[in-house]
């Protein structure tokens, strides 16, 4: 990994580790991390990691273990769950979730060691559950990659990898190798074909007709592919008009799977989503307040409703139920944050 010898930098890095208390665990070590690079008002850090696969508790999870190659993650989607996990490194501003990017070290060499068969036996691999491997960071740093590689190396491995890039297409290589003698699918996450729309709520994120084309590009390359249509937000991308768009589409890509998931909001993301609101769509601001006051969660009729107009749209449009897979909820993704972080 290149750094850059700045002692400005690096200060300026270490600004909001500022703290009357000593720090610990990630947090300590995040302040000691090497400013590796800095563009377009992102700054991104080395991080020192001594583990790469993250165990899932959660036994209603489609997933054993996840990978998250980055901690925080440049696309700046405004509804992002996993904002408040850079509180674990003492980072509050919620903004610094898109402009501190961390890529973690040694990943070869720590998947190469946990990766033992007692491990990964009849278990999933999912990477990408919080941060997108396949972030701008990636294009530099290359530390998504370095885990594929890794997996080319094994034998009976279940992973997935979620993203919203079709920067993934550069790694088709190593995807079919690893496809050879494991169990591959790559999920695109699309939740709208305006691409103006999805330009207000994805700001950095590709457009969503090339996460299209990627999904197309990996099944016909034989990797198994489709759409992760999460998260919907209340009257923004629930219309019918709009999920019927995106299913009808992914259909056209040849999708082999289609799943969909609603939004929730932890305090940390509604900090960012609500002036996003205020500042797009001022009509629902009052609204989203309201259904967000008590809970971070939608209620499980609203949810219900969502998910039985999907299984409509599936069936209308010839999408597969892959009934081996589970629609991972972000609910019960955000579960998992908290002790894949520490």
């Amino acid at each position: 990994m290149h750094r850059r010898d700045s002692s400005q930098d690096l200060k300026e890095g270490l600004e909001p580790f500022s703290s009357p208390l000593p720090l610990s665990g990630i947090a300590r070590m995040a302040s000691q991390s090497d400013l590796a690079d800095e563009k377009n008002d992102v700054q991104y850090f080395s991080l020192p990691s001594k583990s790469i696969l993250n165990r899932c508790s959660n036994p209603s999870m489609p997933f054993q273990w996840t990978i998250n190659p980055y901690r925080g993650c440049e696309f700046g989607c405004k509804y992002c769950y996993a904002r408040y996990t850079h509180e674990f490194m003492e980072l509050r501003n919620g903004i610094d979730f898109e402009k501190k990017i961390y890529a973690k070290e040694e990943v070869s060499k720590n998947l190469r060691r946990e990766l033992t068969p007692h491990r990964v036996r009849d278990a999933v691999i999912a990477i990408g559950t919080a941060t997108d491997p396949y972030q701008p960071a990636e294009r530099e740093f290359k530390v998504t990659r370095q885990i594929l590689e890794t997996l080319t190396m094994a034998r009976e491995v279940q992973f997935s990898i979620t993203t919203k890039s079709d920067l993934v297409l550069r790694d088709l290589d190593l995807l079919r190798k690893a496809a050879k003698t494991n169990r591959v699918r790559v999920n695109l996450s699309i939740t709208t074909t305006d691409e103006r729309l999805a330009r207000l709520m994805e700001p950095r994120a590709p457009r969503p007709a090339l996460r299209f084309k990627a999904v197309r590009t990996l099944v016909d390359n034989g990797i198994s592919a489709g759409v992760f249509m999460m998260p919907l937000l209340p009257e923004i991308t629930t219309s019918d008009e709009n999920m019927e768009s995106v299913v009808r589409t992914a259909a056209l890509a040849r999708a082999e799977h289609l799943f969909a998931g609603v939004v929730f909001l932890m305090p940390s993301a509604q900090k960012q989503f609500f002036p996003f609101l205020d500042r797009h769509f001022p009509e629902l601001t009052r609204r989203y307040r309201r259904m967000f006051a008590r809970s971070a969660y939608l209620p499980e009729d609203y949810t219900r409703q969502i998910q039985e107009k999907v299984h409509r749209l599936r069936e209308k449009h010839g999408i597969p139920h892959a009934s081996n897979l589970k629609s991972q909820s972000h609910e019960e993704v955000a579960q998992q944050l908290d002790l894949e972080f520490m």
